[in-house]
């Protein structure tokens, strides 16, 4: 492993852990000693990161109150508060999705069905733009507060931009494009 504060490959693994179970290694270069997590978004987290990712998966899958999270995790014995959960979900729920749009790209069908929906968020009216393919895969989404040319060319960027190509059929043309 590569240290993360040197970044040499002079390094070595120790037999002991972290209180969380995380291999120790340390750098024969800068003399320092780093775990698993060193370096990443999850250094200083008091909880495993399998623990905080399934909250933060619950939470967004299953629209959960934090507070029933904070619950269910107390009776499998992780204590934690309803703040933490709504921290770890700003902080890890953009990570997510970013991993989750990597591995989409190129995974979608040649053809995409287009809709565009007016909903309201935080009590502001917006446009909903999203995409998914012949097999009900989505493509890409965009919340955009207006419906325009600009707008439409913005999502069809954007959603070739994901997957990596441009589609061979759309069922909709927004806006003569």
């Amino acid at each position: 492993m590569n240290c993360p504060h040197c970044q040499s490959k002079n390094t070595r693994k120790y037999t002991e852990s972290t209180s969380l179970g995380y291999a120790v290694f340390k750098c024969h270069d800068c003399q320092r000693r780093f775990n698993e997590r060193t370096g990443t978004a999850f250094n200083h987290l008091q909880f495993p990161t399998d623990i905080v990712l399934l909250v933060v998966m619950w939470r967004l899958r299953y629209k959960l109150s934090l507070r029933d999270l904070t619950e269910m995790f107390l009776i499998r014995g992780y204590t934690f508060t309803h703040e933490a959960v709504r921290a770890w979900e700003a902080r890890f729920a953009p990570l997510m999705s970013a991993h989750l749009k990597a591995k989409r790209r190129g995974q979608a069908g040649k053809s995409w069905y287009v809709d565009e929906t007016y909903i309201k968020v935080n009590g502001q009216w917006h446009y909903l733009y999203r995409t998914i393919d012949r097999d009900g895969n989505l493509v890409d989404t965009m919340l955009s507060v207006t419906r325009d040319l600009a707008a439409a060319k913005a999502f069809f960027k954007q959603a070739t931009a994901a997957v990596g190509y441009k589609p061979v059929w759309s069922n909709k043309c927004i806006h003569g494009i």
